[in-house]
């Protein structure tokens, strides 16, 4: 009877997990933009002082995406873990002009019980949270969420 080699074995196993434990993208929240409302603000840090990277994830019980607030120096202050609404971004009906083609999309995360809209501008490693009106009208989004 054959044997199956070890690391044949790994791979299968791993191919039936997923990309659960590899981001299928990654991003920077844009400088200008303010901080998602799950995150609080260090008291002894400024907003230009930290960074939040956004990863997606795509896993066996849905998309998910995590967030990593950092302060000075890279160091790692918080990190939270959202589900994204539906199985891919969303484009508004009648995009704005001045975006390149199939821009702006928008993703709607949940981390907690808290809303928020994040939106891509462009094929860019750069993020923004929108609290555009006729955006979160659109997308169904109320300002109380």
């Amino acid at each position: 009877m054959h044997r199956l080699h070890p690391g044949v074995l790994v791979l299968v196993c791993l191919s039936l997990l997923g990309c659960g434990f590899f981001p299928e993208s990654t991003f920077e929240l844009a400088p200008e933009s303010r901080l998602p409302k799950w995150f609080s603000l260090p008291p002894e840090l400024t907003r230009a002082e930290v960074t939040v990277t956004m990863s997606y994830y795509i896993k066996p019980s849905g998309r998910t995406a995590t967030f990593t607030l950092s302060g000075s120096k890279k160091v790692k202050t918080a990190e939270v873990s959202g589900t994204k609404k539906g199985l891919q971004p969303i484009k508004l009906k009648t995009p704005p002009s001045g975006y390149p083609t199939g821009y702006p999309s928008y993703e709607i995360i949940t981390v907690k019980g808290v809303t928020e809209v994040i939106e891509h501008r462009r094929m860019e490693p750069i993020f923004y949270v929108t609290d555009n009106p006729a955006v979160l009208a659109e997308l169904g989004i109320s300002r109380a969420n």
